[in-house]
């Protein structure tokens, strides 16, 4: 006698639940999570769109019950430049936070270590340094055009290195086309004696290296016990 498949298949479609609707379950915790960090991060930081979020690890709703989100990724675009007389914009911001936590009050948010990448494109940097740069032939260098009364152009090539307080200074100038009198060494002082910094990072992150690539300067940027404020902009490193 054939045995029929029914008691099988109910038993099956009974065993998926019991696997589908706890993750189901756990999926929308974890989307409502991400669709509330990008919102908060986009009231902190000014951009003009949400950022991407995505909550890391299984399940979602047990990391809730304990207050910490063991990893979350946030991917934003367009970070304005505030408080600065040489702004420069962040056109793209990769975190990568580790054990974020909301504080009692909901005001902010702490993660206890996290990365960051910063991509800074060549034009908004040449935007806030008033002069045309590019990437150089070398590593770690950029070129730089000086325009001389009488259209005269020189062009120069600079070092960029990370300094201290979340700031990019620029070092080790060379001509490399045509002859650069005293007043284009002043423009080029002026331009360069002081570093640019970056007043649009979550606090707690420090800058670490700074690459340049065909594009733009690339930053990397590392820390502990960084903060969030959602609708404080101090929460900014300054």
């Amino acid at each position: 006698m054939r045995t029929s498949p029914r008691p099988f298949l109910i038993a099956l479609a009974a065993l998926l639940a019991l696997v589908l609707v706890p993750v189901a379950v756990d999926r929308l915790a974890a989307a409502r999570v991400e669709s509330r960090t990008a919102k908060a991060f986009q009231e902190g930081m000014g951009t003009p769109l949400p950022p991407q979020v995505r909550v890391r690890g299984v399940p979602v709703l047990t990391q809730l019950a304990s207050g910490t989100l063991r990893h979350v990724d946030i991917t934003a675009h367009d970070i304005p430049a505030d408080g600065s007389a040489r702004p420069l914009p962040v056109t793209e911001l990769a975190l990568g936070l580790d054990g974020l936590r909301k504080s009692d009050d909901d005001k902010e948010a702490q993660a206890r270590e996290a990365e960051a990448t910063a991509y800074l494109s060549y034009p908004d940097v040449s935007n806030a340094l008033g002069i045309e740069i590019g990437q150089a032939a070398q590593p770690g260098r950029i070129t730089a055009t000086v325009v001389l009364p009488l259209d005269t152009e020189v062009n120069v090539t600079t070092a960029v290195s990370a300094a201290s307080g979340n700031r990019i200074s620029f070092h080790d100038f060379q001509v490399t086309g045509g002859a650069l009198p005293g007043i284009g060494r002043t423009l080029l002082d002026r331009v360069f004696a002081q570093p640019i910094q970056l007043r649009n990072i979550p606090q707690g992150l420090h800058l670490r290296t700074v690459r340049t690539t065909a594009t733009g300067l690339t930053a990397r940027f590392s820390g502990e016990s960084v903060t969030f404020r959602p609708d404080d902009s101090t929460g900014r490193a300054a």
